[in-house]
């Protein structure tokens, strides 16, 4: 998110979570977008907010967690079990995983036993043969392929993510029929639901909610 009206506006419909990207190369960053943490440290909102960040020091995170007031953040680089775990012991931590086609989900997690959630997205990699492909960290529209995830135990909180559109409530919904779901926390949601980077088409977020929270009441009939 970059606007704090936008901001707002998402706690009226009942989302939980807002991220905001603190990674200077994203096309949502919020300094480009000039989101100020005076500005969103003065609004009372109904929202918990979430940093995204990206290989960040330690210190850069925590200076935007008092900067922005942040409620959690959410490391989308490529940090290791140590720096989670330092920045679990002062803030919430959300470690997101960019799978590759090849990627073994339960041997790429094993060692952040002690991160509070995980984050499940798709990636581009780097192409060591074809140095002009760079790593993409986060909103690229990629589908993350959920039938990978059917059938594990994780173990931990997990935020579903990964291009996920509009339409796809029912695919969530039968998603949720599966044993691994009972870690499912939250659904993140970016880029299909963007007018342009950073700022959000709400008309299709409500429709989503709507259309999630059917398919959350079906599930609950069915039990």
């Amino acid at each position: 998110m970059t606007a704090v009206e936008q901001l707002h506006e998402l706690g009226e419909l009942g989302v939980q979570f807002a991220g905001m990207i603190f990674y200077p190369k994203s096309p949502r960053y919020v300094l480009k977008h000039g989101l100020k943490a005076a500005d969103v440290r003065k609004e009372k909102l109904k929202v918990f907010k979430v940093g995204v960040f990206v290989n960040a020091s330690y210190d850069e995170v925590m200076q935007s967690v008092y900067d922005y007031g942040l409620d959690m953040v959410q490391l989308h680089g490529d940090e290791t079990p140590f720096q989670c775990d330092k920045l679990s012991s002062n803030i919430q931590v959300i470690k997101a995983f960019r799978f590759g086609d090849n990627d073994n989900v339960q041997w790429r997690i094993r060692d952040f036993y002690d991160t509070d959630m995980f984050l499940f997205d798709t990636g581009v990699k780097s192409n060591s043969v074809d140095p002009s492909i760079k790593d993409i960290y986060g909103g690229t529209g990629r589908k993350f392929n959920w039938e990978r995830l059917k059938g594990l135990n994780i173990g931990k909180p997990f935020f579903l993510s990964g291009g996920i559109e509009p339409t796809d409530g029912a695919s969530i919904q039968r998603f949720m029929q599966d044993p691994v779901a009972k870690d499912l926390f939250a659904v993140d949601i970016n880029s299909r639901f963007e007018v342009m980077p950073g700022i959000k088409n709400m008309s299709l977020i409500a429709q989503f909610i709507s259309e999630l929270n059917g398919a959350v009441s079906d599930t609950t009939k069915g039990d």
